[in-house]
């Protein structure tokens, strides 16, 4: 008897993968396996395995990414103080390489022939998974639905789950829903009103941000605590990263903090517009530049600002795993040894304010810096110094 492929499949448990794995295996002869990456989003597991077994999937596989994603992915991109086009946090960017790596470790695992995923035609994210995929698996085929599939449309997803009785969920006004991606880092959420940047953004798609008017009369205050460049507690309780990111998007969610309404250019050239609530990574970024900023020395704080752009262009546009990011990598964390201590931040309605910084390091120099007279700065040099460029003017 033949052996049955098999193709494993990035699986939300939601209505777009849902109909995906149901036309796998009706279009495919193979064993659809139906993997879950934990990366700390809102899940049900009881309703993915619920909803993957009524499908017909022996296989299904829920994978707890939340540390590792947290320790490898995230905070080597707050290093890197990453934005893209100046606002965007990278929150989805971010998890898909990883989500990709481990599919395909699943993938050789139970040596299937092909893996799939849920990513639009017109998206970006169908690119970060194919990369990741290529870089590990290079010989392994890539199924892409919604560039062959028949379906071209919301209306036309909805019909075909209803044909085959999947489920079709609704969003809090009955309709259905947004297009949301979220993960311990972030929630994104695009589609029906926001498609037209003239909309406001309704309150009530914000799932894990209260609105600034809404938030406490009273500040809270959070101090992070740091060692070679990455926070390693909260109010000096030392924290495992998922622990760490899990209690600041509490504290900072609470605030009204971490909202971002962006239209963004796409890898793939066509504009969107997203509205993105990342609480605690929000603080982690800035948090990072405060303790950096009395730990490290100019020319190293300005190269990071320099290559910031870049990388974060990179990490949007898929390239995760590319000898370029790599090597911006290295010059982000070239001194991430010495960037030690603690930074405490106040949190009030939206607004992140820096309390105080505190370090050993002897970077900053309070006898340099004083405005009482003393002997550590030669100001005689001062007009040497200005006379030389002077002359740059030229």
């Amino acid at each position: 008897m033949k052996k049955q492929k098999k193709i494993v499949l990035a699986y939300s448990g939601g209505l777009d993968t849902s109909i995906i794995l149901k036309w796998l295996q009706k279009n495919y002869d193979a064993e659809v396996i139906a993997y879950t990456a934990d990366v700390g989003q809102e899940m049900d597991r009881k309703k993915i395995i619920k909803n993957a077994k009524k499908l017909g999937v022996k296989k299904i596989i829920i994978q707890d990414l939340k540390n590792i994603f947290v320790k490898d992915y995230v905070y080597p991109m707050i290093r890197g103080h990453a934005l893209y086009e100046g606002v965007y946090l990278l929150g989805t960017s971010i998890a898909r390489p990883l989500i990709a790596k481990d599919q395909i470790r699943v993938a050789k695992k139970f040596n299937a022939y092909a893996v799939s995923h849920g990513s639009t035609g017109k998206g970006n994210d169908q690119v970060r998974f194919e990369l990741g995929y290529h870089y590990f698996g290079p010989k392994i085929k890539i199924i892409a639905p919604w560039r062959i599939w028949k379906l071209k449309s919301r209306t036309d997803l909805i019909k075909y789950a209803k044909k085959h009785g999947i489920p079709i969920p609704k969003d809090k006004k009955g309709a259905p829903p947004f297009s949301v991606d979220d993960n311990l880092f972030h929630t994104s959420t695009e589609g029906k009103v926001l498609e037209n940047p003239k909309n406001s953004a309704p309150e009530f798609i914000f799932q894990r941000t209260t609105s600034p008017e809404k938030a406490p009369n009273k500040p809270s205050f959070i101090t992070i605590n740091y060692k070679n460049g990455d926070p390693v507690g909260l109010n000096g309780k030392k924290l495992s990263p998922a622990k760490v990111l899990d209690k600041l998007n509490l504290v900072a969610g609470r605030n009204g903090i971490g909202r971002v309404d962006l239209v963004e250019n796409r890898f793939i050239g066509i504009k969107s517009r997203g509205v993105y609530e990342t609480p605690g990574g929000s603080l982690l970024l800035v948090a990072h530049r405060a303790i950096e900023s009395v730990t490290l020395d100019k020319n190293i704080m300005h190269k990071k600002d320099e290559v910031m752009p870049r990388y974060a262009e990179l990490v949007y546009n898929g390239y995760w795993y590319s000898k370029e990011r790599f090597k911006l990598q290295k010059i982000v964390d070239s001194k991430r040894n010495k960037v030690n201590g603690s930074v405490k931040l106040k949190l009030y309605k939206g607004n992140i304010t820096i309390q105080s910084r505190q370090t050993s390091s002897n970077a900053y120099s309070m006898k340099k810096v004083s405005f009482e007279e003393n002997k550590t700065f030669n100001k005689s040099n001062v007009e040497r110094f200005i006379n030389f460029h002077k002359r740059k003017l030229r």
